[in-house]
């Protein structure tokens, strides 16, 4: 939400918004912009007739002040995502979707493209280098990039975001059950994917990770009339630590690494080359990507040791980040440690899914806050069950931030990588000081 005010505001569009807290970075990003609230909380009576528009955000409740005052006034109000379909009608929508991979896919693409000298109008959900906000809206690009987010639109709109795009290029990553809050079935959640792809634009293309049983039968199964394009992982080796990939022009280093992230880099290139880029331009361009923010990010090297720090939070995400550090250190000693942090994770009936999700850690760690358990209202959880749920032999559950501080500040990280997991920040940890104490 952030980022589209800045991106609003960029355009010359007069910006004001509301909240009952803000974050860094947003806090300071939307002060240099001038659009910073003036102070915290819910005016209704700043609501005036001349308003073009009221953006809402998930963070907002159905009987929100404001939002009563809008609806009462008879002012537009829109979801952000509808909001993006509004401005991006007329464009070429390409959209990545998926129950993980679509920040980096979105991130591949987007780096291609700019290193390419392409621009289009993007979305996407994490910082990358070099780019100073992650929404950019414009009258004149042709392509908008969006990554497509299957959580609900608003409070008021109970439609996953992606529902609204209606893609003419799609990519679906993978589909593992998640937001168990809004889907509480496994086929209630992959409904919602088989919605995405009858919602596309007929003759449409729609790029898809063949290796996934249950995306390949979906896209089989569809009598959309669409451009199906499968990909696989691609041929590659690890030599010494770093992750060489098979091109035409032969074996060529990356900067990231891991079987899925080599997926996500097969399935950008597809959709790179739908929007008009050259097959080796790809090559070329993707060997200097490093990374979203929080996607497999080194954030600490001290000698032999490394300190990985990734958003991984469902049991996909973290099976394949977990398996994937293995992979490229086989030789480390791994530590790894996740916070459970989302309705989803945090709920009794859905911790079964994390079973062997850690199985490739020498050392392995869970922490969870009791306390966001009773701010979400959700029943308590027993650390023995957590550690029940998981499999792990000699998994250490944590529930204060000062547990976690313990270990991770002492610990030693010398022929170590460390590597951890959250959606959240483990109760305020300093990643920079793992190790520090030792």
């Amino acid at each position: 939400m952030h980022n589209l005010a800045l991106a609003l505001a960029h355009q010359g569009i007069e910006v004001t918004g509301s909240d009952d807290v803000i974050f860094e970075p947003s806090k300071t990003r939307l002060a240099q912009q001038g659009i910073l609230p003036a102070e915290m909380g819910w005016f209704p009576e700043r609501l005036s007739p001349d308003l073009d528009a009221v953006i809402l955000g998930m963070h907002a409740k159905p009987d929100n002040p404001e939002l009563l005052r809008a609806q009462e006034m008879g002012l537009q109000v829109l979801s952000y995502p509808e909001y993006i379909y509004e401005h991006a009608q007329h464009k070429t929508r390409v959209v990545i979707a998926g129950s993980h991979g679509k920040t980096t896919i979105t991130s591949m693409v987007l780096h291609v493209l700019h290193q390419c000298g392409m621009e289009v109008d993007y979305l996407v959900g994490a910082q990358l280098p070099g780019f100073d906000r992650m929404v950019h809206l414009t009258t004149d690009n042709a392509f908008m990039l969006i990554e497509g987010d299957e959580y609900l639109s608003s409070p008021i709109d109970r439609r996953p975001k992606f529902h609204w795009y209606q893609a003419n290029i799609a990519l679906i990553s993978g589909i593992a059950w998640d937001h168990i809050n809004v889907f509480p079935t496994q086929d209630s959640y992959d409904d919602q994917f088989r919605q995405f792809i009858d919602l596309m634009v007929p003759g449409g293309s729609l790029v898809y990770c063949q290796e996934d049983t249950k995306v390949a039968t979906m896209v089989e199964q569809t009598e959309r009339h669409l451009k199906k394009i499968p990909y696989t992982l691609p041929n590659h080796e690890v030599v010494n630590g770093v992750t060489y990939l098979e091109t035409p022009e032969g074996m060529m280093p990356l900067s990231v690494f891991g079987p899925h992230n080599l997926s996500n880099l097969a399935g950008a290139r597809w959709v790179c080359q739908l929007m008009g880029v050259d097959e080796l331009d790809f090559y070329n361009a993707i060997a200097s990507f490093k990374g979203a923010a929080k996607r497999l990010e080194l954030v600490k090297r001290q000698g032999t040791g490394f300190v990985y720090k990734d958003f991984a939070h469902a049991p996909s995400k973290v099976l394949a980040t977990t398996a994937a550090v293995r992979a490229q250190f086989p030789n480390h000693r791994l530590v790894v440690a996740l916070e459970l942090h989302t309705y989803s994770s945090l709920n009794p009936a859905f911790l079964p899914q994390y079973r062997d999700s850690l199985a490739g850690a020498d050392q392995a760690v869970v922490f969870y806050d009791p306390e966001a358990l009773a701010i979400k209202r959700m029943d308590e959880v027993a650390p023995q069950a957590v550690a029940d749920a998981f499999g792990h032999p000699g998994l250490l559950v944590f529930t204060t931030p000062k547990q976690v501080a313990e270990l991770f500040y002492s610990i030693n990280i010398e022929n170590t990588v460390v590597l951890m997991m959250s959606s959240g920040h483990f109760g305020g940890l300093d990643l920079s000081l793992i190790g520090s104490n030792h």
